[in-house]
């Protein structure tokens, strides 16, 4: 490793974003400003904005080495996060959120559906959520990045971890939204390079497209006792039906981050960025092209890592990775890649890390400021912004402690836990908010109540992963988990807690007062 020229790319990166962001600090004249960038931000900066906020080092390092052991079935996550997370998102959400949005004076999500619904409790309620569980997403993507940097260039976890938490915090506390969005747009465009790179150079260094993949296939036999057990076929062909193996992959890693994508408030703002619909049509392709090499690439090069690893030490990836998925990736480019591009993905992956991070801090922030001191105390303007900035400093604190304690293989199920949660608590007061007029307040409130709870409840004592990981259970109980009947503790809480939240928010919202025609006239007015 020649840190001298590790220096200068870490620097001239480094001078590049702090540009950015201020440039952006210039144009933050208001509330308005720091939290929705002003509704004028560009297609090609908001579509890369949020595809870098999307991917982070979580999708990379984490879902990758999950890849390394779950194989090229995830590939039906790239394939939702395109239809759901792009298609339906902008062209279904996106433009009724944007106008709504506009409508209602809305500046976060948890205001949006406030305003909606005529709810304060709503509004602070779902800032709470985000507030008190973001950290742990942010957490693991701070890992990702951290690990990345502990393998592969052989410096220290606890600094790489403090540093880049520091940095991002500066640029997302003086430059708001629009510090965000403009610093995304450089690294979102950084990460496409890096990550087309690596796809090619992966099958140019296992001999092609077809033999890469026919070799992988060939090593089904090669599947580890414990994995076959539990349902696993191999890298290239999905589990088998109903096993613990297709549960966990299927419900959690697919599913939750598949659908949970639609619900996500550092997401969701977005989309009252801009100024019209147009911009959002402009931003599909963009998005799309973008998410497909991001996952897929990930997805791919971690499958095929065990291909590499049998061939140079007689091992598959998990095992060569000490059996840590999180290291997977990171071992796989500091031995199979030259050391330039190890330079080059570095800064890939801060970039990654750094456009996610710096979306969850501000979400974060704008929850604190926003949606529970401002709703709570009924103070506006300046006041809010300066707890924001005070919410996202708490938010960075919060975050470096959790990557000190997190334990191993936790970078993927973290992300799935946070998208799962925001698919259960929100999905369904959100898409009630935006398609039916008939939800009431009553209704809105039951789906996202009973969601929360039913959500932290399966994680904390029910679901083997989440709860293994969180240990409150053992703690509480001296049970890992409460129920141990299949296939209980390998089926996600999205799995029944979104239908539940639906079932709830619909009930209850047709045993209840309609709401007002003048909150509807307004929230509804040339929405289509």
């Amino acid at each position: 490793m020649d840190l001298f020229i590790l220096s200068i790319v870490v620097l001239i990166y480094l001078l590049m974003i702090f540009y950015v962001g201020f440039v952006a600090w210039k144009r933050t004249k208001s509330s308005e400003d720091y939290m929705v960038a002003g509704r004028n931000t560009h297609p090609y900066i908001m579509a890369l904005s949020y595809g870098a906020t999307f991917i982070s080092t979580a999708a990379i390092v984490g879902f990758g080495g999950t890849a390394g052991v779950y194989g090229m079935g995830l590939l039906w996550l790239t394939f939702l996060n395109i239809l759901v997370g792009i298609f339906i998102a902008f062209v279904f959400f996106g433009k009724r959120t944007r106008k709504m949005g506009h409508n209602l004076s809305a500046l976060t999500f948890p205001e949006f559906l406030s305003k909606r619904f005529n709810s304060r409790f709503i509004q602070y309620f779902s800032g709470l959520v985000i507030f008190l569980a973001m950290p742990l997403y942010a957490g693991v993507v701070l890992i990702g990045m951290a690990r990345f940097v502990e393998t592969t260039l052989g410096l220290n976890y606890n600094i790489a971890l403090i540093t880049m938490a520091v940095i991002v915090a500066v640029y997302v506390v003086f430059g708001g939204i629009r510090g965000v969005m403009y610093t995304d747009a450089l690294q979102g465009t950084i990460m496409f390079f890096g990550m087309a790179f690596l796809l090619v150079s992966t099958y140019w260094l296992l001999g092609g497209v077809v033999h890469a993949n026919e070799l992988l296939s060939g090593m089904s036999a090669m599947v580890p006792a414990a994995a076959s057990s539990t349902g696993s076929t191999g890298w290239t062909t999905m589990p088998t039906l109903g096993s613990p193996f297709w549960w966990t992959l299927v419900s959690t890693l697919i599913l939750g981050v598949g659908i949970g994508v639609l619900s996500q408030p550092q997401l969701v703002v977005r989309f009252m960025t801009v100024k019209s619909n147009k911009e959002l049509n402009r931003a599909v392709l963009i998005g799309g092209v973008f998410i497909a090499l991001m996952t897929g690439t990930a997805f791919i090069v971690g499958a095929l890592s065990n291909v590499y690893f049998m061939q140079h030490s007689g091992q598959l990836a998990v095992q060569a990775a000490g059996g840590n998925a999180d290291k997977i990736i990171p071992l796989f480019i500091s031995t199979a890649m030259p050391l330039w591009f190890a330079y080059l993905f570095m800064i890939t992956l801060l970039s990654a890390a750094m456009s996610t991070l710096s979306a969850q801090f501000h979400v974060q922030g704008t929850a604190l400021g926003r949606d529970i001191y401002e709703t709570l105390s009924n103070k506006v303007g300046g006041s809010s912004v300066m707890v924001a900035r005070a919410g996202i400093v708490v938010a960075v604190f919060i975050a470096v402690i959790l990557g000190f304690i997190l334990p191993a293989n936790i970078i993927a199920v973290g992300t799935a836990m946070w998208f799962s949660l925001t698919a259960v608590a929100f999905l369904a007061m959100y898409v009630c908010a935006l398609f039916w007029k008939r939800t009431t307040k009553e209704g809105a409130i039951a789906g996202l109540v009973v969601g929360t709870l039913y959500t932290a409840i399966s994680y904390l004592f029910i679901n083997q992963k989440a709860a293994a990981a969180l240990g409150v259970s053992k703690a509480l109980t001296g049970k890992v988990i409460l129920i141990t009947t299949m296939p209980w503790p390998t089926v996600d809480p999205l799995v029944i807690g979104v239908p539940l939240a639906f079932i709830l928010t619909i009930v209850v919202s047709l045993l209840t007062k309609p709401p007002s025609k003048e909150i509807l006239d307004k929230a509804f007015k040339d929405v289509g």
